[in-house]
């Protein structure tokens, strides 16, 4: 049977001014099981008022392929959704590009069925892994469940960047609310830094259509800076956003790489990607 594409909007489903939310903002993110979560589902909504972000000059560019085809040696595919991942991405602004290392999918169950929501790529400066020498040689099992990998990949003062790629149509305000579930309990009390930091990236989702084959890149350039790019049309020309807030940026990190991964599938091919590397 075909795939069919129709549109998710949840947004009818969810309480605002965080008030107790609905199972649907798991749709992106997931909302994590802790003990402290719902202790801060009434902060005022002045943490999330709305602030206008600018965009800035461009910073993607992609190198040209002429291939596309599965294995090729200038792209992967990710075999759940078959969405297609450029082995290399460039910033202007470096000098090496950023590569490949593992892909996943983020799939929601409704009712038995499940749905595939969004495929996922995650790229590094490859001078990361010099800081990754105490893991030589270990296997990819070991490497997925090491919190400590991740947490040096994510240190590192050089660029990583995930690429989202919408596999079905969804708007903007369903899929910030998938964010904000997911940052806003594990932040126990934001700074005025973190306030503005949330709001702007909210602005950028808000009143927004993001279409099947919508590009997101989140782009750490550092632990406490983080670019946003978005575009519905094919790669982005530009960055919608910039982060700057350790604990926002270090908590949507988490939540792909962290210890309870919103897409396993993800995190799984980083860990063997990195283990092919390491050997």
């Amino acid at each position: 049977m075909a795939a069919i594409s129709t549109p998710i909007c949840l947004s009818s489903l969810v309480i605002p001014c965080k008030t107790w939310k609905t199972n649907s903002s798991h749709l992106f993110l997931g909302k994590f099981a802790e003990p402290h979560a719902n202790s801060f589902r009434n902060k005022p909504c002045s943490l999330l008022s709305a602030f206008s972000a600018t965009r800035i000059q461009p910073h993607f560019t992609v190198k040209a392929s002429s291939s596309s085809s599965v294995g090729s040696a200038e792209y992967t595919e990710e075999p759940a959704t078959k969405v297609k991942f450029q082995k290399s991405l460039s910033l202007p602004g470096y000098s090496s590009p950023l590569s490949l290392l593992g892909t996943g999918y983020r799939e929601k169950v409704f009712a038995i069925i499940g749905v595939k929501v969004y495929a996922a790529g995650l790229y590094i400066n490859q001078s990361i892994l010099s800081k990754l020498n105490a893991w030589k040689g270990k296997g990819a099992a070991n490497i997925q469940e090491d919190s400590s990998l991740f947490d040096t990949i994510y240190q590192a003062p050089s660029e990583k960047s995930l690429k989202i790629v919408l596999v079905r149509d969804v708007d903007g305000k369903t899929f910030w609310d998938a964010l904000d579930d997911a940052i806003f309990p594990r932040i126990r009390i934001p700074t005025p830094v973190d306030e503005l930091a949330l709001s702007t990236f909210r602005s950028i989702f808000q009143g927004r259509n993001l279409m099947k084959g919508t590009f997101i890149f989140l782009t750490w350039l550092d632990p406490s800076k983080m670019l946003v790019s978005i575009s519905v049309d094919g790669l982005p020309s530009g960055v919608d956003a910039t982060i700057e807030s350790e604990n926002v940026t270090f908590v949507l990190y988490d939540v792909f790489f962290g210890g309870a991964p919103v897409s396993p599938s993800l995190k799984a091919s980083v860990a063997t990607g990195l283990a092919t590397i390491l050997k």
